[in-house]
């Protein structure tokens, strides 16, 4: 998943100069774009982060604070757009603050190495670091413009923020839950699932291709935590011409998730929630229904045929704190 999305509460709170180009569109959800014809008063518009010619000794940087804690497997460093003003090298750095915007005396850590840059183009670079983060420094050497930087990784709750046997979303992207799998999301993205609120719009959920074959769709996720699911929530706002017939889940308690293997396992994994009849555009709350109470570390959901889902809400303890 992408950890820089402003919808998770992160934001660009610093830059030593954004002169051209402000320093928030560097997380902007959307594609870069180029407007031909678009000025400002500081000279050509350009959609992303872009300092000023840089006249005297040192080099710009900005810092990314995420809303959610992140253990970060990769960055696309991205110049789409920029040609004659791309700069030439970066790093990245992260740390773990309280502060809103650290200073150079926070505990950065080197989380990317100088790398060379070209113009218009995607740099797409992994990491190996198991810390959560809190915050990102990028570092460009010495001026220029980056037009988005996408972050990827997973949330990483902090398990005494939980209260002991408090009831909570086990799927939740905030208590660490994440889509892994699926078998299309042709209009909508499998991420979009355990987001919090409601979606917005159709776009802001899972949506598949209409299937023109036999079979059903489905989509694999995991739990932030295991534990006992005690109630289910599958939400269908939005949809309305195009919403699932029918759900069901199925779980299991996985030591060592291999995802090369998890599509055809998962097809025995035990029955959580039964075949159930949905509706367009609304909640569906099913507790009684549930067929185990076992501890799930991974979900499987099934839709049939095929459709849209909004959001995919699992309540319940984590493991040890259910009675």
């Amino acid at each position: 998943m992408r950890l820089e999305q402003p919808r998770l509460g992160t934001r660009v709170v610093f830059a030593t100069d954004d002169f051209f180009a402000d320093k928030s569109r560097l997380i902007d959800p959307a594609d870069a774009v180029f407007i031909a014809e678009k000025y400002d008063e500081n000279g050509k518009w350009m959609d992303g982060w872009e300092s000023r010619r840089k006249r005297d000794p040192g080099h710009d940087y900005c810092i990314v604070k995420f809303g959610l804690p992140g253990v970060v497997r990769g960055f696309d460093i991205d110049t789409s757009h920029f040609t004659g003003n791309f700069p030439p090298h970066a790093t990245i750095d992260g740390c773990v603050s309280q502060e809103e915007n650290p200073g150079d005396d926070a505990d950065w850590q080197e989380l990317l190495q100088k790398v060379g840059l070209v113009g218009d183009s995607h740099h797409l670079l992994a990491v190996d670091d198991d810390t959560a983060y809190t915050h990102l420094r990028l570092n460009i050497f010495p001026d220029g413009g980056i037009a988005r930087l996408r972050v990827y990784g997973e949330i990483r709750p902090d398990r005494n923020s939980i209260g002991e046997g408090e009831s909570i979303d086990l799927l939740a992207l905030e208590n660490g839950g994440r889509a892994l799998l699926c078998n299309d999301e042709h209009f909508g993205s499998m991420h979009n699932l355990n987001v919090s609120g409601r979606g917005v719009n159709m776009g802001d959920g899972w949506e598949t291709a209409r299937r023109r074959k036999p079979g059903n769709d489905w989509v694999i996720l995991a739990l932030g935590f295991p534990g006992v699911v005690e109630k289910v929530e599958i939400d269908t706002a939005h949809f309305k011409g195009n919403y699932p017939d029918r759900a069901a889940i199925q779980a299991a308690l996985l030591t060592d998730a291999n995802l090369d293997d998890m599509e055809l396992e998962s097809k025995n994994w035990a029955t959580l929630l039964p075949e159930s009849k949905l509706a367009m555009d609304q909640q569906h709350f099913f507790a009684d229904e549930l067929a185990n109470s076992d501890v799930v570390s991974h979900v499987r959901l099934s839709i049939f045929p095929d459709g849209g889902v909004s959001r995919l809400r699992l309540f319940g303890r984590i493991a040890g704190d259910h009675e």
